[in-house]
């Protein structure tokens, strides 16, 4: 097992660690060296099969995994679900590195659980280029944003958050006017409308954030890459959060709102949700 380990413990939380999955040691060096000289003050730690990543993700949280879809002891996938259904390292993202990336794509067997993948035959530079947008973004994404709080004074405090990061933000009060927001932009031809939607677990109304995440997913079907749902909740109980997150939910926003991290899950999510849509009007 990878020196390393010790160090997770210790590193400064503001440098990002990586975790490289892949059963070839030369690809795993190949990997490690390139982030080293991108992200030089990162500490990548890397690991040959799935029971080893199993290993080291209990021992310490990491910013980001990269895996290759086949592992010598699983697939590619079944990590990342290992990943999700861990509740300290349910919101970071997974992206797979593999040469067969787009025969998975094809199949649509690539799960909801991974956030990005990252076809090999790119080279290893443009690896620790993308890599690099994950961990050290260095543009801001601005995006619109559906926010659902009924709270005056945490709805003005959080829009501010969100405008100084670039978002445009149409702020309402409850899932009924959201749902109206939401049946007018596909009314309009325009739909999803927003590009994110940020809103509170728990409202006043009859509706609740989950309520409004269930008729997203379901009713009109938006996947999370169409239109991503962060929930803010001050729920500290593990089976509700998760609750959440198997319904649909991108990402869960702690309350009280830490506004850095706020502004780094908004951004992260708008980044996938850029990339995905240019993907999506690449192939039409």
């Amino acid at each position: 097992m990878s020196s390393d380990v010790s160090l997770m413990r210790h590193i400064s939380s503001d440098e990002p660690r990586v975790l490289v999955v892949d059963g070839s040691r030369v690809v795993r060096q190949l990997i490690e060296r390139v982030l080293k000289a991108e992200l030089p003050n990162s500490l990548v730690i890397g690991c040959g099969s799935g029971a080893e990543a199993r290993s080291l993700l209990g021992q310490g949280v990491v910013d980001l995994v990269t895996t290759a879809l086949r592992l010598p002891d699983m697939d590619g996938l079944e990590l990342a679900r290992h990943v999700r259904e861990d509740s300290t390292q349910a919101y970071i993202p997974i992206v797979v590195v593999s040469g067969d990336v787009q025969e998975r794509l094809v199949a649509r067997t690539l799960s909801s659980d991974v956030t990005d993948y990252f076809d090999k035959s790119l080279g290893f530079d443009a690896l620790a280029a993308f890599i690099r947008g994950y961990v050290h973004p260095t543009q801001q994404v601005d995006g619109e944003v559906l926010y659902v709080e009924d709270s005056r004074v945490v709805a003005l405090a959080t829009t501010r958050i969100m405008k100084k990061c670039g978002c445009n933000v149409a702020h309402v009060v409850s899932v009924e006017a959201a749902l109206e927001l939401l049946e007018a932009a596909v009314a309009e031809n325009r739909a999803p409308g927003p590009e994110l939607v940020l809103t509170d677990a728990s409202l006043k109304g009859e509706l609740s954030g989950g309520d409004l995440l269930d008729r997203i997913r379901n009713h009109f079907g938006y996947s999370k890459g169409q239109l991503p749902v962060l929930v803010m909740t001050g729920d500290d109980n593990p089976s509700n959060q998760a609750a959440l997150l198997r319904a649909g939910a991108n990402d869960l926003v702690h309350k009280p709102i830490e506004e850095r991290l706020l502004i780094t899950k908004l951004q992260f999510q708008l980044r996938v949700a850029h990339h995905l849509r240019e993907q999506a009007r690449a192939r039409t």
